[in-house]
């Protein structure tokens, strides 16, 4: 995938919504003309038609979280022990990995107001609507469905209870399911609506789908105690309410939440060093980067989590990014790779951590095709959907275009396309091959440290029988 950077409209509280022009939006598309500009705190963006006008003046109190209230269902110390031994009596549904990093997620209030794994009618909204309406009538976004597969047996085993255990796969209890509901899991037609196709090879459902139980069990979690990885990353892993305190602390009058799960180039740098110039330039005082690479599961073929926040930690030591107006966290949601249904869930969750503003580029959560030589989904869909998406209309939506290695400047620069002789497109094949070999990028691609941690990633893979490529670093699994 190309580097990528914002390209902001004009920035001014004074501009005029008719003066600024949405920058992403493709030309001679009819249904696209039914978008109407709206000015968001003088951010000029795209949102559909009948969208009221926010105020220029800059917003001093965080985005409040979805349903209005942040949802914590981590037991208090003092209860703990009560229901740990009520747990222990119950009967148990063991989790895999992925299974308990979606416990995780829901339990710091990520996808508030989703109180545990979905039930029936939660999960056909999310499904086919990719929101919930809650009692009062309002509407969330939830585009993936958060679910709890089980077995034909597991099912017999646990259908005459009303609550059940969750156990790690280590054995350790880790939660209480109350109130639950089983239902049909139809695998293909979560497939087909989640991905857009049933074709072999993506990621997520060959990790989790496709050996999972023909049932689903939904129910309201209680967890026992905060998920901890000890991988030594936990320190990063910063709950919604975690923070927004920091938020708080830090004054800040903007949040702007950048999700990767690649290593920093200085595209991104200037991508995040751009957004908040602007964002000062509109009036705030103190716009806040929140650097939020994904920590849950990701294919085999992405660099591990361990070594991305190395370098990160790299980029902030050499200062590429400015560490007193920038906090790096690890969102614990596993990937699906499922294109713009995915994005969705990518940035309502930002709300919740109190991120007012979510950059987006080209093929955002996207992927190859896993049978064909093109790419999954169309690489613009991403940020459209987004600017559109119901549940998402709080949320302001910064688009970004193109940015590559500039030769005549020696740097990561904004593609100007009536020069484009002078830009070199280093792809993500590109720079993985540069680092595998020990070759340097470009002078100015990366920063030297950081570039120095990928070598080093690629020099500790091993080469097996067969001649491919394989990680010595054993995969992180969660307990409790």
């Amino acid at each position: 995938m190309a580097a990528t950077a914002a390209v902001l409209p004009s920035l001014s509280p004074s501009s005029s919504a008719a003066s600024q022009t949405a920058v992403f939006l493709p030309p001679n598309q009819r249904f696209l003309q039914s978008l109407r500009q709206t000015s968001l705190g003088g951010l000029s963006v795209s949102t559909p038609g009948g969208s009221k006008r926010r105020s220029t003046t800059p917003l001093r109190a965080l985005i409040a979280p979805d349903g209005g209230e942040l949802v914590e269902l981590v037991v208090p110390e003092v209860d703990r022990p009560s229901k740990q031994a009520e747990a222990s009596s119950l009967p148990y549904i063991p989790l895999t990995p992925i299974d308990v990093e979606w416990v995780h997620v829901v339990s710091e209030g990520w996808a508030s107001p989703l109180r545990g794994f979905m039930r029936q009618t939660e999960y056909l909204q999310a499904l086919h609507f990719n929101s919930l309406r809650l009692a009062d009538g309002s509407v969330v976004n939830m585009s993936v469905p958060i679910v709890l597969a089980i077995d034909d047996l597991q099912k017999e085993a646990i259908a005459t209870s009303s609550s059940i255990a969750l156990r790690a796969p280590s054995g350790e209890l880790i939660a209480i399911l109350r109130n639950i509901e089983i239902y049909k899991h139809n695998k293909e037609e979560r497939i087909a609506r989640t991905w857009g196709t049933t074709a072999p090879g993506l990621p997520y459902v060959e990790e989790a789908l496709t050996s999972s139980g023909n049932w689903l069990v939904g129910g309201d979690l209680e967890v026992l105690q905060p998920i901890k990885y000890y991988d030594g990353l936990d320190q990063y892993r910063l709950s919604p309410a975690q923070l927004r305190k920091i938020f708080e602390e830090k004054q800040a009058d903007a949040v702007f939440a950048f999700q990767l799960r690649n290593p920093v180039h200085n595209g991104h740098a200037l991508l995040m060093t751009d957004t908040r110039k602007r964002l000062l330039e509109m009036g705030y005082k103190n716009p806040i980067l929140l650097l939020h690479p994904l920590g849950g599961y990701t294919k085999a073929d992405d660099v591990p989590l361990q070594w991305r926040m190395k370098q990160h930690e790299k980029v902030l030591e050499e200062g590429v990014l400015d560490p007193e107006s920038t906090v790096v966290a690890i969102f614990p949601s596993p990937m699906h790779y499922a294109g713009p249904t995915e994005v969705q869930w990518h940035a309502k969750a930002r709300i919740n951590a109190g991120a007012d503003f979510y950059i987006v580029g080209r093929d955002p959560a996207g992927m190859g095709h896993p049978t064909q030589k093109r790419d999954l989904y169309d690489p613009d869909h991403g940020k459209l959907v987004l600017s559109m998406a119901p549940g998402l209309e709080r949320l302001n939506i910064l688009p970004f275009k193109v940015a590559a290695y500039d030769k005549s400047q020696g740097k990561m620069a904004f593609f100007d396309p009536s020069r484009a002789e002078d830009f070199l497109f280093i792809s993500g094949t590109k720079m993985r091959n540069f680092a595998k070999l020990g070759e340097k990028p470009p002078a100015g691609f990366m920063c030297p440290e950081g570039w120095q941690v990928l070598v080093d990633y690629y020099q500790s893979l091993s080469t097996n029988n067969n001649g491919s490529l394989t990680t010595q670093q054993p995969k992180a699994v969660a307990s409790v």
